[in-house]
């Protein structure tokens, strides 16, 4: 099998590996840089789980090759918080009780973080339209979208 050399930064952390040339970014990330958040639930890029930010563009990793992403700048949901303080968004999932079993989090996370960034003041069509990439069986989507509605200015 051939593989390739890939270096990305990820939550400001510069990472190089040899690669094989089918590997999906979230088997990468999640494989070999150990970086757990970001979760794998299709492989199909249907249920969202997989979400990072990429250069600044939200992309489901399970859609994208790693050696896609040589020299890119990549966020994960592990980068969200400054140490041990959560971002006003993981808050405001926790205030507003937006997670039960926790496997769409990263991804509806990611998604939120991407919206909140272009468009700090979205409606609440918007908000639906961003979150929409992302399956949640557990919560109703409710309680997710009043904390990324609490978080919007």
């Amino acid at each position: 099998m051939s593989s390739h050399p890939v270096t990305v930064t990820i939550n400001g952390v510069e990472y190089e590996r040899e690669v094989e040339a089918r590997k999906l970014l979230i088997h990468f990330v999640r494989d070999d840089l150990d970086l757990t958040g970001s979760h794998i639930g299709c492989d199909t890029g249907n249920c969202g789980a997989c979400s990072m930010i990429v250069d600044g563009t939200l992309v489901k990793s399970c859609m994208m090759l790693a050696v896609q992403a040589d020299g890119a700048t990549i966020e994960t949901v592990e980068g969200l918080a400054d140490g041990d303080q959560l971002s006003p968004l993981q808050r405001s999932f926790s205030e507003h009780h937006a997670l039960q079993c926790g496997y769409c989090t990263p991804g509806m996370l990611m998604s939120a973080t991407a919206l909140l960034r272009e468009n700090p003041s979205p409606s609440e069509d918007e908000i639906r339209k961003a979150l929409q990439g992302n399956i949640c069986r557990c919560t109703g989507y409710w309680n997710i979208f009043e904390a990324v509605k609490a978080v919007a200015k």
